[in-house]
């Protein structure tokens, strides 16, 4: 298991978009992944999950992976926090 801890970057937080993004992307990985904000996990391929975190902007949230392409999917998630989803 691998973790890389990330900052929300984009002002409007996790909201609807990002989340479904972030689902899309985990959903292409084998590996078990994770979020968690301020204690609470979130399954990162459960729209939902991700949600009910309720990270709003500059919020810390750690990215955990397990399984076979976790690094490749620590790398993906990490870019796209990076890339603020995309948002302008």
């Amino acid at each position: 298991m691998i973790q890389q801890e990330v900052i929300v970057c984009n002002p409007l937080g996790l909201h609807a978009r990002p989340a479904a993004l972030i689902v899309q992307m985990s959903s292409k990985y084998s590996s078990e992944i994770w979020l968690e904000k301020d204690g609470v996990s979130a399954n990162a391929k459960s729209i939902m999950s991700v949600m009910m975190l309720g990270a709003a902007y500059k919020a810390s949230i750690v990215i955990r992976a397990d399984g076979p392409q976790e690094k490749e999917a620590i790398a993906a998630l990490v870019q796209l926090f990076d890339s603020k989803f995309n948002e302008k």
